[in-house]
C-alpha cells in the first residue's frame, strides 16, 4: 500500500507518499481499506517533531478516517467485511489501509456520505469528551468556544446547541464569523479586534461563560479564567498559544470554578472506547437526523496532504479538510 510517510521532520514538504508494508489487523481489530482522512493540528505537529505517535501505535499522520472493513482478525464480532465505517484512530489514517480496535470503530450515520464520514470521529469525540462529559455542559448555560470556525469549533457549536445551550464564538474576521453565525452560534466575537471577556461579560449580564472550550493555552489561560462564571468550567485542548502560563489561583477560587486539561490520542483504549459508544449514542442519532453534520472545506487527494497541512497553518479553512485516498478518486 501507500502512505504519507514523514521521513525527516520538517515543513509541509516533509509528506512523503511512499510505498510501505500493508498492515495486518491484531486481535480486536480489523483491517479498514481508507476512502478518506481528515486533517488535525496534531498531525502538524507530529510533522514537525513534536507529537510522537503512542508506542505501537503505525507511524504515519491521521487520527480519523472512514472506509470499508476490508479483514477481522481474530475475536472481532459484530462487523462484516464490506461494512462502511468510520474511525478515531491513534495514526495511520493518511494511508490506504489501516488497522483499527473495534472499541474505536463506528458505523457511517445514516444519511452522511461515507468520504464526509471521515470529518467525523475526532472532532465528534473530542467535543462530546471535553464538553459533555468533563465539563458537563448542561441546557441554558453559556458555552464559549475559541476556535469557533475550525472543526472543533463547528462541531462544539451545533452540539451544544442541540442540548438547549447558548455558544458565544471566537474567529478571526467577519466570514468566519458569518459560519459560525449559521451553525448557531449566539455571540460572535471577532478576536482580532474585541477582547473577548468584556464580550462575553457583556452578553450574559456580567455572568460569564460557563464553560470554555479553549485551543490557545497559555497565552488566554489569565483571560479564560476572568471569563468565567461562578462554578464555570476551563477545558483546556490545544496549546497553540504557549505551554506555561501564570494561573491566579485566588480568582479560580472566588468562583469556585475548575481547569481541565485533556488530551484524546495519548488516552488508553478503554477510555477511548467509552468515549466512542458515548459519541455513537448520542451524536450519531443528531447527524442521522440532520440535526448535526459535518462541515467539510475541501478535498484534496491525499498524496497532496502537503497543501492540506498549508491550508490549516494559513488557516484558510472553515471546518475540516479531508485527504481522498486514490481509491476514492477512482470511484
Amino acid at each position: 500500500m501507500h502512505a504519507i510517510t514523514i521521513p525527516e521532520p520538517g515543513g509541509p514538504e516533509a509528506l512523503v507518499w511512499a510505498e510501505v508494508p500493508d498492515p495486518e489487523p491484531g486481535e480486536g481489530e480489523v483491517l479498514v481499506d481508507v476512502a478518506a482522512s481528515a486533517v488535525n493540528r496534531a498531525d502538524l505537529l507530529q510533522r514537525q517533531g513534536f507529537y510522537d505517535p503512542p508506542p505501537g501505535v503505525s507511524p504515519y499522520p491521521g487520527l480519523e478516517c472512514s472506509g470499508r472493513i476490508a479483514a477481522l482478525g481474530p475475536g472481532v464480532s459484530g462487523w462484516t467485511v464490506g461494512d462502511e465505517v468510520c474511525a478515531l484512530l491513534s495514526g495511520g489514517g493518511y494511508a490506504e489501509k489501516v488497522t483499527v480496535p473495534i472499541g474505536q470503530l463506528l458505523p457511517v450515520p445514516e444519511g452522511v456520505d461515507l468520504i464526509t464520514a471521515a470529518a467525523l470521529p475526532e472532532v465528534a469525540c473530542t467535543v462530546w469528551s471535553n464538553v459533555f462529559m468533563m465539563a458537563h455542559l448542561r441546557p441554558g448555560e453559556t458555552l464559549l468556544v475559541h476556535g469557533g470556525a475550525s472543526g472543533i469549533g463547528t462541531m462544539a457549536i451545533q452540539l451544544a446547541k442541540a442540548v438547549g445551550a447558548k455558544v458565544a464564538v471566537t474567529a478571526g474576521g467577519k466570514e468566519k464569523l458569518r459560519r459560525c453565525a449559521e451553525l448557531g452560534a449566539d455571540i460572535l466575537i471577532d478576536y482580532r479586534e474585541q477582547d473577548f471577556v468584556e464580550e462575553i461579560r457583556a452578553a450574559t449580564a456580567g455572568a460569564g461563560a460557563d464553560v470554555i472550550l479553549d485551543i490557545i493555552g497559555a497565552k488566554y489561560l489569565d483571560r479564560n479564567v476572568r471569563a468565567l462564571a461562578v462554578n464555570g468550567r476551563l477545558a483546556v485542548i490545544g496549546l497553540q498559544g504557549g505551554v506555561k502560563g501564570e494561573l491566579n489561583l485566588g480568582a479560580l477560587l472566588g468562583k469556585r470554578a475548575a481547569v481541565m486539561a485533556t488530551s484524546l490520542r495519548g488516552r488508553p483504549m478503554h477510555e477511548k472506547t467509552t468515549i466512542v459508544a458515548a459519541v455513537r449514542e448520542h451524536v450519531w442519532p443528531l447527524l442521522a437526523g440532520g440535526t448535526v453534520r459535518a462541515v467539510v472545506d475541501r478535498t484534496l487527494p491525499m498524496p497532496e496532504a502537503s497543501e492540506a497541512h498549508r491550508a490549516l497553518e494559513e488557516s484558510t479553512h472553515v471546518g475540516k479538510v479531508v485527504l481522498l485516498a486514490p481509491s476514492a478518486q477512482k470511484s
